[in-house]
């Protein structure tokens, strides 16, 4: 016997539930539902159901289980409300805390044992990592062809939340962050002059070794970085907005394991998604605070490199994005995020004009046609035999020694960038995955994939085209000229110390001494370069120091920025970038500018600052449980 409640129709007798249209036509059936979990899908007008309700896979009503505690701070409809698992919750910051804890109390162990760790997984498992990634990027690739790319992420009705060009603003802010600023210029310059599996063929010119560092960034880069975002987003924004699902990773995992997600392996992949989620922010972030400390030194000597500046910066961003957070994604994410994606197209089309336009466009063609060629070779390589750790037999007796005697490439290139780029990914995945499902509502899964895919891929490599192309165009320049630029290895561990003796700094304020020995048996260049900078400094800086004030003294000489005296000219327009650390490499190039050198770094700290608070804001995500907002 059937009966027909609220437009659906149950059979008593089978307990089967079909759900029909307004003019009582079926639309599907549903078999196999525990009695239980049956509910409607089509609301009363007189009698709506407020409970939270989630479809299951096949389409039938069953209500989130997850456990939620909640506090409301006051009693007004605008008090404040705190809401948590109760399991999850303790348990991820219990971890937090030892972490923490460990870390600090025993800093060397805690970098050993890290190190090793990374090390191990590098060897034993880099066919997990680049295998994984290149599936996934088939995967994506099969959905974006298929007949599901018109699938809406969201009802078939709904139109998308925000305009595209805001849309693109926060999920590439959210994305990349601060690593752009930090890496397009240093990533380049170190695969064109340190060791890898390039520079190890002494066949191989200068020319093809840029290229060559300009496609590897662009791997690191590019598609393969993006799909991760883009997968987990897709996923995210599919079973949230087309299925009910909770906006949680454990969501992802219930066409695997169904209602288990309400269990412990539920709880389990948020604790893990949260723990992914706060190491993946701490090394981006991280790099921002050694950058902005970077470039904060390099415009104003006076503001010290050390801890103590760097907490205070993440005291400030901690403010900052606290701030933004608390105004919504609506408000504070979306137009921070507007104004540093417009500072850093700002800072591409100044560098693009100021600099060789014709050699920045002949690049980016050059550079998409060379990443295309080999994406394969790229995409797969995991470097076997140089993860053995045996060097080349007899090699010399073939002629093979290449950089710095070496006969191979370095057994420890895969586990610096390509494994630690992948790993660094995957950790952001969470929260970027789900912030670009957050703001993705009412979009197609094709218009998905190019926002996050195609997109930010092209922007991405025209970005790196302009900065880290400028870069080594710079270093090539640099490494040519007649003012005999040198690269001096870890300037600040040089025998460059200052014999604090009174008569010594009597005789350097007088001019007189000419064997004080600041740089004993240097290289030609570099005492050439000690010549000219320390006629200047005698003239000048030494008695502006004061002859009586040693350490006032002592630190102008040796911490400002002549600790690079010997590879940047004078007026900084000619600059050997591979001879400058990371951190400060940015800063270093925005000089080559001119009069706008300091005007062009002071818009990059607000650019990175801005970067920085966006995905901080978006890391908030899977650190607090987001309820659906029906």
């Amino acid at each position: 016997m059937a009966e027909m409640t609220n437009g659906v129709i149950s059979n008593v007798a089978n307990n089967d539930v079909v759900p029909i249209d307004d003019n009582g036509q079926e639309l599907a059936k549903v078999q196999d539902i525990p009695p239980k979990e049956k509910a409607t899908t089509h609301r009363s007008p007189k009698t709506p159901d407020k409970r939270v309700k989630t479809p299951n896979w096949r389409g039938a009503v069953v209500q989130d289980r997850s456990l939620w505690v909640k506090w409301k701070f006051g009693s007004s409809s605008c008090a404040p409300q705190l809401r948590f698992n109760p399991i999850v919750a303790p348990i991820s910051i219990a971890v937090v805390v030892a972490f923490v804890l460990w870390c600090i109390l025993d800093t060397t162990r805690a970098n050993e044992t890290f190190g090793e760790a990374k090390a191990l997984v590098t060897r034993s498992f880099c066919w997990v990592y680049i295998g994984s990634m290149d599936c996934w990027a088939v995967l994506i690739l099969a959905i974006y062809f298929s007949k599901y790319g018109n699938t809406k992420l969201g009802k078939d009705d709904e139109e998308p939340e925000y305009p595209d060009g805001s849309w693109f603003a926060m999920l590439f802010a959210c994305g990349v962050g601060v690593g752009l600023f930090f890496y397009a210029v240093a990533e380049p310059i170190r695969h064109y002059t340190t060791p890898n599996r390039y520079t190890s063929d002494r066949y191989k010119t200068e020319d093809e070794l840029a290229q060559f560092a300009i496609n590897t960034t662009f791997f690191h880069w590019g598609f393969h970085a993006w799909v991760v975002y883009g997968m987990v987003g897709m996923l995210l924004a599919f079973i949230t907005f087309r299925k009910g699902l909770p906006m949680t990773m454990k969501s992802c995992f219930y066409p695997l394991i169904g209602d288990r997600i309400y269990g412990w392996m539920g709880d389990l992949v948020d604790i893990m998604s949260i723990m992914t989620t706060l190491f993946g922010v701490c090394t981006s972030l991280g790099l921002g605070t050694l950058q902005l400390n970077a470039g904060l030194t390099y415009i104003f000597p006076d503001v010290e490199k050390d801890t103590l500046t760097q907490v205070l910066i993440i005291w400030i961003i901690t403010a900052i994005a606290t701030v933004s957070v608390v105004t919504g994604v609506g408000v504070g994410v979306r137009r921070l995020s507007e104004i540093c994606f417009g500072l850093g197209m700002f800072l591409m089309m100044v560098v693009f004009f100021l600099g060789d336009s014709w050699f920045i466009l002949n690049l980016y063609t050059q550079s998409i046609g060379f990443y295309f060629q080999n994406i394969i070779s790229l995409g797969f390589h995991t470097d076997a035999f140089q993860l053995m750790n045996i060097p080349s037999v007899k090699g010399e007796e073939r002629g093979r020694l290449f950089t710095d005697g070496a006969t191979d490439s370095p057994q420890e290139w895969m586990n610096g960038w390509t494994i630690f780029y992948w790993g660094w990914w995957i950790s952001w995945s969470p929260f970027v995955g789900m912030f670009i499902a957050k703001i993705s509502k009412g979009r197609t899964i094709r218009q998905f994939i190019n926002g996050t895919l195609t997109a930010p891929m092209i922007y991405t490599f025209l970005w790196l085209t302009i900065f880290g192309g400028t870069a080594l165009r710079t270093e090539k320049i640099a490494a040519k000229s007649s003012l005999d630029l040198c690269c001096v290895p870890n300037p600040d561990k040089l025998n460059w110390k200052i014999d604090f003796d009174k008569d010594w700094v009597d005789n350097l304020v007088k001019g007189v001494d000419e064997k004080s020995g600041l740089w004993a048996k240097q290289e030609d260049c570099v005492k050439s370069m000690e010549a000219k900078w320390q006629a200047k400094w005698k003239q000048e800086q030494a008695l502006e120091a004061g002859k009586n004030d040693l350490y006032h003294f002592a630190k102008f000489y040796n911490v400002t920025k002549n600790r690079y005296r010997m590879s940047i000219s004078e007026d900084k327009s000619e600059v050997r970038l591979s001879c400058i650390q990371l951190d400060d490499m940015w800063f270093a190039l925005m000089y080559t500018n001119g009069k706008l050198g300091t005007f062009l770094s002071i818009v990059s700290l607000f650019g990175i600052l801005l970067y920085f608070v966006t995905s901080s804001d978006s890391g908030t995500l899977p650190l607090v449980v987001v309820r659906p907002p029906w």
